[in-house]
């Protein structure tokens, strides 16, 4: 491993699996690790401490998916050259996740971003474990604006759930987007591929990460989805909508429910109902009460 390496965690009451990933990374990787802590209400600062990690702690009013890593990103090292991002709730698996991203990274100089592969949590309902096969395969691949080996809006698919960034790359970008209700990944990723960089995946390194979500929460993530969709048209203008995206995947998650829950299809049509009539709403949330689009938004802060 050539390059300088710093990771940053963003976190908020991480609670028990926080405590875990915590751990993970300090048996994983010897160099500086950063927290931007929320002003938790449980001990999620103190467990940073304890695994020796640098804490810096902001209100919980001032947090935002952009703007807090770009904070992370300046409180790095001067010499580092690649930032990994996590999530709290992300568990590296393995010993050589992060030295697998690091690599695959330094892989290719015009890589500016690689994510790796996520696996579902072992308390994952057939429904989130589908959702990570499907976005997360065992194969890895480079793609760039004008490939066509991944094809619309997947191509600017990106995750900091478990990520790694080059330095130079962040600067020639512009960074994150100071102030986006979320999907400041697929911000990057996008902007990268128009100027001519790749964005990479590696299967290699793995991580646990899922979500069991229900129809609620759904209907309130693809709500805010729309709405950066709606902000940042030129995503889908450049790379195309995300309806031929959604409809593979549906009819992906119909056949593997199929073969391997089908009890849990009632449940799937009334989630995929959800994220669909989330998604619409929020691409036209301007046109809303502002108290509805608080009450359909999974980051109501973000309004505040």
């Amino acid at each position: 491993m050539k390059s300088k390496v710093t990771i940053v965690v963003p976190v908020y009451n991480g609670g028990v699996i926080w405590t875990e990933c915590a751990s993970r990374i300090k048996n994983n990787f010897l160099g500086q690790v950063i927290v931007i802590d929320s002003s938790s209400a449980d001990d999620s600062a103190q467990i940073a401490l304890d695994n020796g990690f640098k804490l810096h702690v902001i209100p919980s009013s001032e947090f935002n998916h952009g703007k807090t890593r770009n904070d992370g990103i300046s409180l790095a090292n001067d010499d580092t050259d690649i930032i990994i991002f996590l999530t709290q709730d992300c568990l590296l698996e393995g010993t050589d996740s992060i030295l697998n991203i690091i690599s695959f990274l330094e892989s290719d100089s015009e890589l500016a971003a690689v994510y790796g592969r996520q696996l579902p949590h072992d308390d994952a309902n057939p429904i989130s474990r589908h959702a990570r096969y499907y976005n997360y395969p065992s194969k890895s691949y480079v793609t760039s604006f004008s490939d066509s080996n991944v094809v619309g809006i997947k191509k600017a698919f990106l995750s900091n759930s478990f990520s790694a960034y080059k330095i130079n790359a962040l600067k020639t970008i512009g960074f994150f987007p100071v102030n986006t209700i979320l999907c400041e990944d697929m911000f990057f990723a996008a902007r990268s591929l128009q100027n001519g960089y790749k964005i990479g995946y590696a299967a290699s390194a793995l991580a646990k990460h899922s979500h069991n979500y229900s129809a609620v929460e759904e209907f309130k993530r693809y709500f805010d989805i729309g709405v950066f969709h709606a902000t940042e048209s030129w995503i889908s203008e450049n790379f195309g909508g995300a309806s031929g995206e959604g409809k593979r995947f549906i009819k992906s998650e119909l056949k593997y429910l199929l073969k391997h829950a089908p009890l849990w299809i009632p449940v799937s049509m009334v989630n995929n109902f959800a994220k669909i009539c989330g998604y619409k709403l929020g691409k036209k949330y301007k046109s809303l009460p502002s108290r509805w689009v608080k009450c359909c938004s999974m980051h109501r802060k973000y309004w505040e």
